[in-house]
C-alpha cells in the first residue's frame, strides 16, 4: 500500500542526487510508468509502493518523473521558469504555485 505523499501539487522541490529545483505539477500514489521505462530510467530501482511526482524543472522545458524518495523540498521561496506553469498552476505565492481551478 502507498505511503502518503510527502509533497503536494505546487510546492518546490529539489532533486537530491541532480540537484535541480522543481514545482510538484501531479502526485501518483504509486509508480505509474511502464516496466520498461522503470528499467531504463530508475537506475536506483526506487520502490514503486511509494509516491511519485510528475515535477517542471525551473529552467527546462521538459517534465521529470521523480520517486519520492530523490525529492526534498526547496526553501527558496524563488519561482520556478517552466514554460507549462499555465497548464498546472494559476499564480505563485507564499513560496508556492496554487492550482487553476477548473
Amino acid at each position: 500500500m502507498a505511503d502518503e505523499a510527502r509533497f503536494a501539487p505546487g510546492q518546490l522541490v529539489r532533486h537530491l542526487r541532480f540537484g535541480y529545483r522543481g514545482v510538484v505539477a501531479d502526485v501518483d500514489p504509486e509508480f505509474g510508468m511502464s516496466e520498461e521505462w522503470y528499467e531504463q530510467v530508475a537506475r536506483s530501482r526506487p520502490p514503486k509502493d511509494q509516491p511519485w511526482y510528475h515535477v517542471l524543472p525551473d529552467g527546462s522545458h521538459g517534465q521529470t518523473y521523480v520517486a519520492e524518495r530523490h525529492l526534498g523540498p526547496d526553501d527558496s521561496g524563488r519561482p520556478v521558469q517552466h514554460p507549462d506553469l499555465d497548464r498546472y498552476f494559476e499564480r505563485f505565492g507564499s513560496g508556492r504555485y496554487l492550482r487553476t481551478s477548473n
